[in-house]
């Protein structure tokens, strides 16, 4: 009988692509096993066409029902890359081997609280890594993973066709908005750069892509709420260059290994976050902020009131580059 694996991450965008690792290392260096995952169900979509693994458990209300079924498929190990209260009742329940990733809480607090450093160099997905070590599994130093289903592939005559030969792709979104560049400075950024520029966002970000496109020009293309994530995923996979915040889509670019200028505001590439394994990233920040980083998630405004971290960010510097280097191509 195959060995079963259940891998447990409930959300969100970013932390799931992040998990990828994890689940092509398991498939590959236990071919005979059957890997699961159990997240949520908006979620799923992320891990759906991913070939390593073998069913996906969706999360949609009832989680007593869910285990019920679960226990039925009698896993012989669980990889918990959540490591919450839900997770762990979870793990109760199917009673079988497990192990969790470290999430590093109180060295969190410390940066946040106190300011003081006690993270380990390491990124998130070494940690995520280390719960399979159980099993056997390595670290195979490659990157990210992101699978796009074919009807989800845009083709290039869906862009304007002043687009179609080469863009720059800016994600505008961000979970929290002290994560997020404000409007102001996002329009001067697409006025500096001499490419076409795609939006990408959520339906939260119509308003504000609206807005850019408006002020800007044609150059301009808002696909705020157009795309669904996977679309989303594939403009960013024929992009010349990617901006973002720190978001899950800075996450699906470095699985493309597409070249990635980030930009961070209340959080720190110190949390372990950071674009992982790219052939290039630039990550633009506000250094010298007695208030930074006020939070390892993020808030609906700055807690002082000034914004300095992402008020202060130099833009103009990233735009020259990127107005140098980006040489447009067919897509």
């Amino acid at each position: 009988m195959k060995k079963k694996i259940l891998i447990i991450r409930f959300s969100s965008i970013g932390d799931i692509v992040l998990t990828t690792p994890v689940i092509r290392c398991i498939k590959q260096q236990l071919p005979d096993c059957e890997v699961h995952y159990l997240t949520k169900k908006k979620y799923a979509t992320i891990v759906k066409s991913n070939p390593h693994i073998t069913k996906v458990w969706e999360l949609d209300g009832n989680i007593g029902s869910l285990i019920a079924l679960l226990r039925q498929e009698h896993f012989d190990f669980i990889v918990d890359l959540h490591n919450n209260l839900r997770s762990s009742w979870v793990k109760l329940r199917l009673g079988v081997n497990s192990a969790s990733f470290d999430k590093l809480n109180w060295q969190k607090w410390i940066l946040v609280n106190l300011k003081r450093n006690f993270l380990p160099p390491v990124h998130i997905v070494d940690r995520y890594l280390a719960a399979a070590k159980p099993l056997g599994v390595h670290s195979d130093g490659k990157g990210l993973d992101y699978f796009i289903p074919t009807a989800d592939q845009i083709a290039p005559h869906t862009l304007p066709a002043s687009h179609q030969q080469g863009y720059i792709a800016i994600a505008i979104g961000a979970q929290h908005a002290t994560k997020k560049l404000p409007l102001d400075k996002l329009i001067d950024l697409c006025i500096q750069l001499q490419h076409p520029i795609v939006l990408l966002g959520g339906k939260e970000d119509i308003k504000q892509g609206n807005a850019i496109a408006a002020a800007v020009g044609q150059k301009v293309y808002s696909a705020c709420g157009l795309l669904n994530l996977n679309q989303s995923a594939s403009v960013l996979q024929k992009a010349l260059k990617v901006i973002t915040h720190d978001t899950g889509l800075m996450h699906i670019a470095a699985a493309f290994d597409k070249e990635i200028i980030s930009v961070w505001g209340n959080t720190v590439p110190e949390f372990g976050m950071y674009p992982y394994k790219v052939s290039k990233s630039t990550m633009l920040q506000v250094t010298g902020l007695s208030c930074r980083p006020c939070s390892k998630i993020g808030y609906s405004k700055c807690p002082k009131q000034h914004f300095k971290c992402m008020q202060y960010q130099d833009l103009t510097t990233i735009s020259k580059y990127i107005n140098e280097t980006a040489i447009s191509n067919l897509i």
